[in-house]
């Protein structure tokens, strides 16, 4: 019997007909496997299960999911992150190296940080973005930091206060795998498959409580800031005052995305 898999038109676009018609008639299909988002069991003989294919300019990695967990889908990220991608999918140690690096002379890398955020006497999970460096518009040999420009350019809202969620940001996601935080993807230029704005190398990890919460809301709060604006801060309500003290500054911006995986 045909195992009861998930090969979406972009998963096979990449993998070609043949593979996907092997994994579909069951050649190549794991059987039983580690769901790569909720990390319990899964049996694509009994149950619907995603393909999830991680490709980089020269690799691609194929992942196994619930269908419930995560929808069959393409992650393009740079080769260079593959590496430490490949190695959360597995299991196997991963990298201990940050995000990817950006901006101008692709010495900034940016910083994220996870936590609770009380909007309208609900919390809300959320992730802070903040690059450790100055951001130049690519290709620009400016030195000024136009961080916040290019985010708003993309779609991200200007905070004035955190007393009102921001907006959604359409095609912009969250990725959440094995309990842990990915990726912030971006829309595919030319409307293509999503890619990597933010890659981990090191899966980021997440609380119990932010990640009930987002598995309840099924959306994160994503605020990002200027170098130097937010900082390390070891408890909620201190980045809570830092993000007050940006916003009030005219230095921070946010959107909603929704969350892929649990």
């Amino acid at each position: 019997m045909p195992r009861m898999l998930d090969v979406s038109e972009e998963v096979r676009a990449e993998i070609g007909d043949e593979e996907a018609d092997r994994l579909l008639a069951g050649e190549n299909s794991p059987g039983s496997y580690d769901c790569t988002s909720c990390r319990t069991p899964g049996d694509s003989d009994q149950e619907r299960t995603s393909t999830v294919l991680f490709v980089g300019e020269e690799t691609a990695v194929l992942a196994f999911a619930h269908a419930t967990c995560i929808p069959s889908q393409v992650v393009q990220v740079a080769e260079d992150q593959l590496k430490g991608a490949v190695r959360s999918i597995t299991g196997s140690e991963p990298e201990p190296s940050g995000g990817p690096a950006v901006g101008g002379g692709g010495q900034a890398v940016l910083g994220v940080t996870s936590g609770l955020v009380l909007i309208e006497d609900e919390l809300h999970p959320a992730l802070v973005v903040e690059p450790t460096a100055p951001i130049a518009r690519p290709g620009s040999d400016s030195v000024t930091d136009e961080f916040l420009q290019l985010l708003i350019e993309q779609g991200f809202q200007p905070v004035g206060d955190l007393d009102k969620a921001p907006g959604p940001l359409d095609g912009w996601s969250v990725l959440l795998a094995m309990g842990q935080l990915h990726a912030v993807l971006q829309p595919g230029t030319g409307g293509g498959s999503p890619v990597a704005w933010w890659q981990a190398h090191q899966p980021l990890q997440v609380t119990e409580g932010w990640r009930t919460a987002a598995n309840k809301s099924k959306t994160v709060l994503v605020f990002a800031a200027p170098v130097g604006s937010i900082g390390q801060q070891p408890r909620e309500d201190l980045m809570r005052d830092a993000l007050e003290k940006a916003a009030a500054n005219g230095q921070l911006v946010a959107a909603a995305m929704p969350l892929a995986g649990t």
